[in-house]
């Protein structure tokens, strides 16, 4: 194996192996929520917004000061170096109760350089639909970490200006969920499959009866269920630990044009192509040359540009794919000619377009 060749090789062919129903699939109705709001991190060292360029992180610290009682003159302009306006974020698991506290995150959407060590107020946070649903207050932890001297060099070390919460926030509403109302159970396969599916439906058939489960379309499954919502959790625990088989995946070739990353799963497969490899190199050299005038004449000394322009192909390659080549016959010739990460995604995409792979080629 060549170095320089970033190519990942999916799990090859080998014994087959079941998954668990819970690691397939989600359950209708059994979803998280997303949180959002808006709080003012204090206690920093200096490192706050700057209040000439933000000033909403000072027009949020008067309001605040209102509801204590306490009135800020209008004439006032205070510099709150200390003080970071910052949005706050948070998932909500499902059947999340109040009084649980779950992690928040928070960020800086001012000037601040960083919230390191800082202290979140209260922040209320709400859902979609404009209700509160959880309250973030707590110390601020920043993995990042940043410094500058006097002279304007500085060291930064991932991102200060956002950090987390552990447990920061409390849960005050519940979440409506369709879980405990009446119905069948609705399975969402987490990758839709239609083969994956029906071998879904089979093991619960097979397990429970026939009729128990019926496959919907090739990305849910459809499950009857018992009214009574305890005895709903306990069903619903034994159908997601059955063993089930997924379908094969689909043979298919990601590309990451941006970090070279190539993946090509085990099934890929070419027909016969003769590809050509080569690399065209164009030189370009400047050189400044000296005019002298002849004797006695009146022309001028001056300085004239030379330039020299060359174009080469060094390292061309030509390699033959036979018809049905594996996975592994494709990178052994495409390392063997010494290609880079961008050479071989040339190559893939000349092959897809030639009509001689046989897979999806996604780019990302």
């Amino acid at each position: 194996m060549l170095a320089g060749l970033a190519v990942a090789l999916c799990a090859l062919s080998g014994p087959a192996r079941a998954d668990k129903i819970r690691d397939l699939v989600q359950v209708g109705g059994v979803r998280s929520n997303q949180l959002i709001g808006y709080g003012l991190v204090v206690g920093l060292d200096g490192s706050g917004d700057q209040t000439t360029q933000a000033p909403f992180t000072t027009q949020s610290l008067e309001n605040m000061l209102q509801q204590f009682g306490i009135t800020v003159p209008a004439s006032a302009r205070p510099q709150l170096k200390n003080a970071a306006a910052v949005m706050v974020t948070a998932d909500l698991p499902p059947f999340a109760k109040p009084g649980q506290t779950i992690d928040v995150t928070v960020a800086s959407i001012g000037n601040a350089k960083s919230i390191r060590g800082g202290q979140l107020l209260m922040a209320p946070l709400r859902g979609a639909d404009g209700n509160v649903y959880a309250v973030a207050q707590g110390s601020v932890v920043v993995g990042g970490i940043s410094a500058q001297g006097k002279s304007g060099s500085s060291v930064q070390v991932n991102i200060s200006a956002s950090g987390r919460i552990p447990n920061g926030a409390s849960v005050e509403r519940i979440v409506p969920s369709s879980f405990a109302g009446g119905g069948d159970l609705m399975l969402n396969l987490n990758t839709a499959d239609f083969t994956t599916a029906t071998r879904i439906a089979t093991a619960i058939n097979r397990a429970y009866g026939a009729g128990t489960a019926q496959p919907l379309d090739g990305g849910s499954v459809s499950v009857r269920g018992p009214q009574d919502p305890a005895q709903k959790v306990a069903w619903l625990g034994a159908i997601e630990s059955l063993d089930v088989q997924p379908g094969d995946a689909p043979a298919r070739i990601v590309v990451n044009s941006r970090t070279g990353t190539v993946v090509i799963g085990s099934d890929v497969r070419v027909s016969a192509a003769a590809v050509a490899h080569g690399a065209i190199q164009v030189t370009i050299s400047e050189q400044s040359q000296v005019s002298q005038p002849a004797p006695f004449g009146q022309g001028q000394t001056a300085v004239v540009p030379s330039s020299s322009v060359q174009v080469s192909e060094e390292g061309a390659h030509m390699f033959k794919f036979g018809p049905g080549v594996s996975l592994d016959t494709i990178v052994r010739a495409v390392n063997q000619v010494g290609a880079t990460p961008s050479d071989l995604i040339s190559i893939l995409q000349a092959l897809k377009q030639a009509g001689a792979l046989h897979a999806d080629l996604v780019v990302i």
